[in-house]
């Protein structure tokens, strides 16, 4: 229920007949996690809570940087050294004190992202590494939740839905992530300060759309747009894979995250070899472009896969970086009680 000086707040957009109340009060409902309060989370963030979502929590372990200030707008020179994620919430406290804000100081890895995403309706990911976007996706589709999609590269910007309503999902366009030098960032490259205010507000928009029900998302196309030329273009993006359901216990992370090395895999191989059963968990046409042996379960047939992995074996999953092999040791932990590894960054630096 919405009281009296919320009605006053959000009127502008009330009489939407698009959104109305009973919009609203789903904005109220919902929780939202945005993961990382720099360029992309500062505009999504302004606007998620003055459109009075609920609860919104923020993931973010760095610092405001005064080399942030000309595109974080959040942030001003007094805030320099101070943690981003309890900045935001104390200064978004300011905005709309009706809504709920948690501030969580710590990275996104592969032992608390389950954790985290799980308390959540949907995902904004604004985040500007590789290794974290696909921890996000594999997380969310385990998970089967949606979430919104930004980036930005210069003068570029991309935003999209992924897995919502059965939709494609970050894998289906980029299925591997490229290696961590064939990628600058903004401190190289350098980045314009007025996009991450166009794509984070255009995100922003999408998770209201989600949450309300309203419109026609991005869902399945990616938007592309150039701030120097103005060129603007949607693509399609077809979905390739089927999601993998969330085991029933996926809210618990594994407290142990074992990693083995090349050579402890090739010495098992060599002492033991009946006892390992490798298991690739890359696209089949990466298997068969390259591989180490085993069998080739992708991903994202895992779960119905899962009854013909043997439980009298050391499972030892592999994969391209190591990224996706660490999801599949935490996505069969509930399910297999046999020892399982995963194969330290990959095959790629090993190959």
């Amino acid at each position: 229920m919405l009281e009296r000086e919320e009605l006053k707040l959000y009127n502008r957009q009330i009489i939407l007949p698009e959104l109305g109340i009973t919009g609203q009060e789903k904005l109220k409902a919902a929780r939202v996690l945005m993961i990382g309060a720099g360029g992309l989370g500062c505009p999504v963030l302004q606007y998620l809570v003055a459109a009075g979502v609920g609860h919104i929590g923020i993931v973010d372990d760095d610092v405001v940087d005064i080399s942030n200030l000309h595109r974080q707008i959040l942030y001003s020179i007094a805030d320099v050294g101070k943690s981003k994620a309890e900045t935001a919430k104390q200064k978004l406290e300011w905005l709309n004190s009706f809504v709920e804000l948690t501030a969580y100081e710590e990275r996104l890895s592969i032992d608390n992202t389950v954790k985290l995403i799980s308390g959540y309706d949907i995902v904004v990911d604004g985040s500007d590494n590789f290794t974290t976007r696909y921890l996000v996706n594999d997380t969310c589709v385990a998970l089967n939740k949606p979430s919104v999609f930004g980036s930005i590269f210069k003068f570029e910007g991309q935003v999209s839905v992924f897995n919502y309503q059965e939709g494609p999902n970050y894998r289906d366009i980029f299925p591997e992530p490229p290696a961590e030098n064939e990628v600058p960032n903004c401190s190289e490259t350098g980045v314009i300060g007025v996009l991450p205010g166009i794509i984070g507000t255009y995100m922003a928009n999408e998770a209201i759309k989600i949450i309300c029900g309203i419109g026609e998302t991005l869902s399945g196309k990616l938007f592309s747009m150039n701030a120097l030329d103005n060129s603007m273009s949607i693509y399609k993006i077809a979905k390739q894979k089927q999601a993998i359901l969330a085991p029933a216990t996926a809210n618990h992370t594994i407290s142990v995250d074992r990693e083995i090395s090349m050579e402890t895999l090739t010495n098992w191989l060599a002492e033991s070899p009946d006892e390992i059963y490798l298991v690739d968990v890359r696209e089949t046409y990466e298997f068969d472009d390259y591989n180490i042996g085993g069998v080739n379960i992708p991903l994202y047939e895992l779960q119905e896969s899962i009854n013909i992995l043997p439980i009298d074996k050391k499972l030892v999953f592999v994969c391209q970086s190591g990224q996706r092999s660490k999801i599949a040791l935490q996505w069969t932990q509930p399910y297999l009680k046999n020892e399982k590894y995963s194969l330290k960054n990959g095959i790629r630096d090993n190959s």
